[in-house]
């Protein structure tokens, strides 16, 4: 992690990949993405930024891509897996990105680790035109019994999980601007992609066919 260091005890990273992949007709997490699984490619952004990479929820054996951890109660959507990953988890930061976003940049994750560890805010997330992210996310770990809660009322949706556990701290949601990133020089793609394809999923074959030729052609 360029010019900053954590323990590596006090990280961890999760690529979520419980999903049922009824868009794409298949499981995304083996559907190739640029000659590689999506999983690995999603493996690959964590350990390039230094961050130990494990998979939460899972539908096929993924096991020799990486240590998997599997839901505590299946379809529960991200948030479930976000649950069992954190349930999983001895580290302080725990690091989120989901299996189908596959043009996230490393720095991007690195760049809110250290925010993370610099603020000790419970959640820190990317902000994109005004707009936050649901992921990439930063979790602190004692975020967790929210999550529990939240998951026991019925309520999944990551988005508001991210606005509204903050306010139980008693602090603001950190919601880093990607933009500010980009202009301070902390973040950059290294194939110049602009920020609004970092945040594109890949849920049917179309749309990964969009990335990926994104990606072959070297971006613009």
């Amino acid at each position: 992690m360029s010019g900053f260091a954590l323990e590596r005890e006090q990280t961890a990273g999760f690529v979520l990949a419980g999903g049922r992949s009824s868009r794409m007709g298949r499981d995304k997490s083996l559907t190739l993405f640029a000659g590689a699984p999506l999983i690995e490619t999603a493996l690959s952004l964590l350990r390039q930024a230094g961050i130990p990479a494990r998979i939460a929820g899972f539908r096929s054996d993924l096991s020799r891509h990486a240590e998997g951890i599997p839901d505590g109660v299946p379809d529960l959507g991200p948030l479930g897996g976000v649950c069992s990953a954190l349930i999983s988890s001895s580290a302080r930061w725990n690091v989120f990105l989901p299996v189908d976003m596959p043009l996230f940049p490393d720095s991007l994750l690195v760049a809110l680790l250290q925010r993370a560890a610099i603020t000790n805010a419970p959640i820190t997330a990317a902000m994109l035109g005004g707009r936050v992210q649901p992921f990439p996310v930063v979790l602190e770990r004692p975020v967790l019994p929210l999550v529990q809660r939240r998951l026991s009322q019925g309520l999944t949706a990551c988005y508001q999980a991210w606005r509204s556990i903050p306010a139980e701290f008693g602090v603001h949601l950190d919601a880093v601007s990607v933009e500010s990133m980009r202009q301070c020089g902390s973040i950059e793609h290294p194939l110049r992609l602009p920020p609004v394809y970092w945040f594109q999923g890949a849920n049917t074959r179309e749309e990964l066919a969009h990335l990926e030729r994104l990606v072959l052609r070297g971006g613009f």
